[in-house]
Formats: C-alpha cells, sequence, structure tokens
C-alpha cells in the first residue's frame, strides 16, 4: 500500500536540521520533498556536512526553489565541484507547489526547511513546512512552556 501523500517518510540519516524554525515559526503543513543536487553535493551530504539554518524555500515560475542553504564543497572534489550557495530546486507535485504558493501570498506565511535528510531508499529529501512568524510575546510564552516541561521532568526523575 501507498504511503499518503505529505507525511514524511522514514529517516535513516539526518543530516541538517533547523532548530530554530519551531522557535521562530508557528510550523502549520509539512510535506517531504525531493532535492535536485550534483553529485558531489550528495557526497559533501553523506559525510554529514551542510546547514539549513539561514535558508528558506520560495516559488519561482511554477517551481520551488530552496534558497541559501549551505552545502559546503566537497574535500576531494575537482574542478566540477558544485557552488555552496547554490539555489537548488526541490521536487514536488505541481498542486503541492500551488498550495504552498498560494499560502505564501494570501496569508503571509514562509516555507521553512525543517531537515535534510537521507531516507530508506538513500534518496536526499528535506522536510519543508509552511510557517507563520511568531510574535516576542509567543516566543516568551514558547521558552516558559519549555522550561517548566524541563523542571517536570526534574521533579519526577527525582522523587519517582
Amino acid at each position: 500500500m501507498a504511503r499518503p501523500k505529505g507525511n514524511v517518510g522514514i529517516k535513516v540519516k539526518t543530516v541538517a536540521e533547523n532548530r530554530r524554525a519551531r522557535f521562530e515559526y508557528f510550523i502549520e503543513d509539512v510535506v517531504e520533498a525531493g532535492i535536485a543536487l550534483a553529485g558531489t553535493e550528495v557526497k559533501a551530504l553523506r559525510g554529514g556536512q551542510g546547514s539549513i539554518a539561514e535558508a528558506y524555500a520560495e516559488v519561482k515560475d511554477g517551481q520551488m526553489w530552496l534558497v541559501n542553504a549551505n552545502i559546503p564543497e566537497f574535500s576531494h572534489g575537482n574542478r566540477f565541484n558544485h557552488e555552496p550557495k547554490r539555489p537548488r530546486k526541490l521536487l514536488l507535485h505541481g498542486r503541492e507547489i500551488a498550495r504552498m504558493g498560494s499560502a505564501v501570498a494570501r496569508q503571509g506565511m514562509t516555507i521553512v526547511p525543517l531537515s535534510v535528510y537521507f531516507n530508506d531508499k538513500g534518496r536526499a529529501k528535506v522536510e519543508i513546512a509552511l510557517g507563520k512568524g511568531k510574535k516576542l510575546h509567543d516566543k516568551r510564552e514558547t521558552i516558559k512552556e519549555r522550561d517548566w516541561k524541563r523542571d517536570a521532568a526534574r521533579l519526577m526523575r527525582d522523587r519517582g
């Protein structure tokens, strides 16, 4: 039976994670997307290099692009090595691109990459999500909630 669309697959090896995204944005809709990479980019990712901390996705001419993601040059690459911060095409269905693009245009949302990983078939995938920016008071609430959970876990561990 086929896996339903929109769900995130099995992550075998996580290469890069954007931990800041869940703090900065309310995450609405998470989608798994393929990513078009050059050979040296795949080798660099398999080596555990790469960062999506400052990256975002945008829709241009009916295609989705991952912008500002940093995959450093492969150490054993030659003159055919890739450019580290080039825009990379994300592979999604047309209706998914249209839905996310309209949410960005109408509701002022942002398309944020959450993680880059290899799935069980060895393919590089990007987990992207629609995010709505948090205000300062929302971020404070998140910090309070996180601290409370940490204190509650500490109390449970010490008492029980």
